[in-house]
């Protein structure tokens, strides 16, 4: 029986088919309008960096849940193309693959209609520590904390066999509905002893601890017992607190399109170079250029075929 391929690191979180339609300023409620652009593609914050990860040569392997349907099979043939493997991914029966319509405006912002779907599903029984050590992964990295809200049950128990094992740890909060329920913030709040990177971005940051301020936020959740921790600041770049040289990394220039996903290529370039022994400070920039790189296409993964 063939073995199968060791991996560098998991990524954890949701997976969705994203819809694009660019420029949309304004949705009549009683007429339609005309774009210039689409963009039908994977998407989904873990799917996201699993494919950026993938894109800059690493060894990855997504852990996800997936409906039983049609769409279900169009993210799965686009894994397979950038190399993501997904022995870690489970289809639930019944239910639908989320997906996201993103409507990005004139500006390059775009917003969202969504349904979770099978991402309701995923949780922490999902992540088997045993499984996850013998696929050789040094990682494990969740993404969309806030949008998946079965995850939080016994999430810090996992993550401190996880490290127990040897295996770092790190979360991208992402912004969603969740963040306004106090079971996951509380779970949140426990699990933050048990990771060595936490990545936010800047209105996360202030909606958990109060503080506008990255360098206040940042302090803050450091206090909490996470030893490093990173806010993203959009065109402004990143911040890091490590708790000895905070400092922070300007943004690379570029010419945006669109945004989508440039909190997901910053994590997927910070964390390919945290697992080529590069310095925190080496990996903020490694995420800068990685999260500019992905604005000057339209979609989250559409850049990384160029890569």
């Amino acid at each position: 029986m063939k073995s199968e391929p060791l991996l560098d690191i998991i990524v954890c979180g949701n997976a969705t088919l994203d819809v694009l339609c660019y420029p949309v300023d304004d949705v009549p409620r009683h007429d339609s309008i005309a774009f210039d652009q689409a963009d039908v593609a994977p998407g989904g914050c873990a799917s996201n960096t699993a494919i950026g990860l993938a894109a800059l040569g690493v060894k990855v392997g997504l852990l996800a849940r997936i409906g039983d349907d049609n769409t279900a099979g169009l993210l799965q043939r686009d894994w397979e193309r950038f190399g993501v493997d997904t022995r870690f991914v489970r289809f639930v029966q019944g239910a639908q693959t989320g997906v996201s319509v993103g409507l990005v405006d004139s500006d390059h912002q775009p917003r969202f209609v969504h349904t979770p779907g099978a991402n309701q599903h995923l949780h922490a029984g999902d992540i088997q520590p045993q499984q996850i050590l013998s696929s050789g992964a040094r990682h494990f990295h969740i993404s969309g904390y806030f949008v998946l809200p079965a995850l939080h049950h016994g999430l810090a128990e996992r993550l401190a066999l996880l490290r127990q094992h040897g295996i770092s740890t790190s979360l991208d909060v992402v912004f969603g509905e969740g963040m306004q329920q106090p079971h996951l913030r509380t779970a949140l709040e426990q699990a933050l002893p048990h990771l060595d990177i936490l990545l936010c971005n800047q209105e996360e940051a202030r909606r958990l601890t109060g503080e506008a301020r990255a360098e206040r936020a940042a302090a803050a959740l450091r206090a909490r017992g996470v030893p490093n921790v990173i806010v993203k600041l959009g065109a402004q770049g990143c911040y890091l607190d490590d708790g000895r040289h905070p400092q922070h990394f300007p943004a690379i220039p570029v010419a945006a399109l669109d945004t989508t996903g440039a909190g997901d290529a910053f994590a997927a370039g910070l964390l390919a170079a945290r697992l080529d022994g590069k310095t925190l400070a080496e990996c903020c920039r490694a995420g800068n250029r990685a999260g500019a790189h992905v604005c000057t296409r339209l979609g989250a993964i559409a850049a990384w075929l160029d890569h």
